[in-house]
């Protein structure tokens, strides 16, 4: 552990949260051209090494405490001249820090924080042992403010403030003290010139602020959201070992899904998020591409037990950083960084929180980061939608829930993946062994998902709701699933899966328009989305008896998934209202050739859609009859049948 003595300047904007609850934009573009233009500039000059950026805040090094103090001088007064509103506080210590790579900690660092919020708006605070270094070097007056007691300071600490009519003056002393003072004017102002020049490079190379090329609002493919829009691009894993890919990828899927979880923000999903994956993108791209204001990107390597992670967050907008920081620790330290995180960017971005938010925040899924770790290892596999990756899936599931027997989450996935299995008809042996017996059919997945889901829903999250929400439907209890529904939407605004559940559950409760509502928000949360949300829009436009757009729906989902069976039933029904029989002919015969089950009958058929009004029931029947599927009897005798049993409208 290397230690080392150094001159801390740490600063902040007084004011910031009122100033962006004013005017959001304006504040952000203000502040991102001041670090730009002039303060980046200012502390490469006076050879400052930034830290850390901290949305509104600074970290500084100095080797000098002469160079801190005559840059924070300077720093004051160009501010006050280039814009009144942003008003910097400055706290300077000089002291002994830990040195971790390019990040510095400790005491020295710890009192710098501290002497910043001593100091006025506007204001210069320091230091007794950087007071001794500074005075009678640098042209200013100070003022001693006695011993102060600072939070999490063992000692007092005896701290000095510059008078204000130095301040004003600091702004002709870049390099106040310097001995190359007497040099004549003209080498000094193109020696400045160069440093200028020079300074403007190592900003545009500095991994700690590197320049983005600014988006374009008129580019956009979205129109930008009423409120801070985000998307988390996938981390990169600079581990050596490649198989920690899922490890960096759940860092990522984290992020998103804590940050999903406030209405105050506008959050793009993983699967799009997830398309740059292993390309050279720029930032202003995915902006541009996704309808968002802000970038976060980061990396993560990981070497057994010890993590590092990297995480910055960019306004695409102009190009600027708003904060980045850097975690070095152990795993079982990763949930806090991760909370840090998100606490940093509804910090940056002044969301405001509900109180129900603010309680989810507190609460962790899990506080084991064995079963963290097992839960990504699964559902890393269970994305693939194999029958093969879901038995792999299940395993992880299972050592998750083996580690910590309270993880809701993991509950919730073990009855996602049982409940995609019936919904698709996987049969599938759990161990995936030539010789095994343990076989998975549809009624066992049926019985599994069931009994996960009812154990998930003991500490329930999105994911439990969504699974909930969907077997409800089927077994045709409508009120149900529609509130179900709502309540995944209402833990996870920003999570598509769960406004498309609720399209499902509305769909078949009998409101199409509804439904169409939800699958468009889930489609701009997500814009690259799965086939599924074409699949239940046709769905709803084929309730609203809009048979042509229902084609152009269910075809786009066929087209991206040509083995997608179940499609094929809806977008039969509606080519045969378009007369269009042989293209119904082609679709109904697509899905007998996948379907795995003896279902031969209208009935069978329709029992997969569970509509709860019968003109809906009828308007698929009718169609699936026009294919030469059963006749208008046996759907006139299967609506009764429904009647009877009270589960038809």
């Amino acid at each position: 552990m290397e230690r080392r003595l150094a001159a801390i300047l740490a600063a902040d904007v007084a004011g910031y949260t009122a100033l962006m609850g004013a005017d959001e934009a304006g504040t952000l573009r203000r502040l991102s051209e001041l670090r730009r233009e002039f303060l980046e500039p200012l502390l490469d000059a006076h050879h400052g090494r930034v830290v850390k950026l901290m949305g509104d805040g600074f970290l500084v090094e100095f080797s000098s405490v002469v160079d801190a103090v005559a840059c924070a001088l300077a720093w004051q007064a160009g501010v006050a001249e280039r814009d009144r509103e942003l008003r910097f506080r400055i706290g300077i210590n000089l002291g002994d820090v830990i040195v971790e790579d390019d990040d510095i900690h400790g005491d020295g660092v710890n009192i710098a924080a501290r002497l910043e919020g001593l100091a006025e708006p506007g204001g210069i605070c320091l230091s007794g042992d950087a007071y001794r270094q500074a005075r009678g070097r640098v042209e200013a007056e100070f003022q001693d403010m006695g011993e102060q007691a600072l939070k999490n300071v063992a000692e007092p600490v005896r701290a000095y403030r510059v008078l204000a009519g130095e301040l004003a003056a600091g702004a002709a002393l870049p390099l106040a003290a310097s001995p190359k003072r007497t040099l004549p004017w003209a080498f000094v102002a193109g020696g400045l010139a160069l440093l200028v020049i020079f300074a403007a490079l190592a900003i545009w190379l500095a991994p700690w602020a590197p320049r983005e090329e600014p988006a374009s609002l008129s580019d956009m493919a979205f129109p930008l959201p009423d409120k801070p829009s985000i998307a988390v691009l996938p981390f990169s894993n600079l581990s050596e070992d490649r198989s920690q890919e899922y490890f960096a990828d759940g860092m990522s899927e984290d992020l998103i899904t804590d940050l999903s979880k406030l209405s105050g923000l506008f959050v793009i999903a993983r699967n799009s998020s997830f398309s740059y994956k292993g390309r050279q993108v720029k930032v202003r791209q995915v902006a541009e591409e996704l309808g968002v204001r802000y970038v976060l990107e980061g990396s993560v390597r990981r070497a057994g037990e010890q993590v590092r992670i990297n995480v910055q967050l960019i306004d695409a907008t102009t190009g600027g950083h708003v904060w980045a920081e850097r975690f070095d620790g152990n795993l079982a330290d990763v949930f806090a960084f991760q909370d840090h995180v998100t606490e940093q960017i509804v910090e940056a971005l002044a969301v405001n929180l509900t109180g129900d938010e603010r309680l989810r925040q507190a609460r962790q899924d899990t506080v084991d980061p064995g079963a963290h770790d097992a839960f990504l290892q699964g559902w890393e596999y269970y994305r693939r939608h194999t029958p093969k990756d879901f038995a792999k899936a299940i395993r992880h599931f299972e050592r998750a829930i083996e580690r910590d027997p309270s993880y809701g989450r993991a509950y919730s996935a073990l009855a996602l993946v049982y409940w995609k299995s019936v919904r698709q008809g996987y049969p599938w042996t759990r161990e995936i062994t030539p010789d095994s017996s343990d076989f998975v059919s549809f009624t066992t997945a049926r019985t599994e998902a069931e009994r996960f889901v009812e154990l998930a829903l003991r500490n329930p999250t999105p994911l439990a709701y969504q699974v909930s929400s969907g077997m409800s439907w089927t077994y045709r209890q409508f009120d149900d699933a529609v509130a179900k529904a709502r309540l995944a939407v209402d833990l996870d605004p920003n999570n598509p899966d769960g406004h498309v559940a609720l399209a499902w559950a509305l769909i078949f409760n009998g409101e199409p328009q509804a439904a169409v509502s939800a699958v468009e928000q889930a489609r701009r949360l997500d814009p690259d989305h799965p086939q599924d949300y074409l699949y239940v829009l046709g769905m709803a436009k084929l309730s609203q008896g809009r048979f042509e757009e229902a084609v152009a729906a269910l075809e786009g989902a066929q087209e991206w998934s040509p083995h997608f069976r179940s499609v094929n039933v809806p977008l039969a029904a509606s080519y045969a209202h378009l007369d269009r029989h042989q293209d119904a002919q082609q679709a109904f015969d697509r899905y007998w050739q996948e379907w795995t089950f003896s279902a031969n009958t209208l009935a069978d058929i329709l029992g997969w859609w569970p509509y709860r009004f019968e003109r809906d029931m009828r308007r698929l029947g009718e169609g699936l009859i026009m294919t030469g599927l059963g006749s208008k009897e046996e759907l006139d005798a299967y609506i009764r049948q429904l009647r009877r049993g009270g589960t038809l409208n």
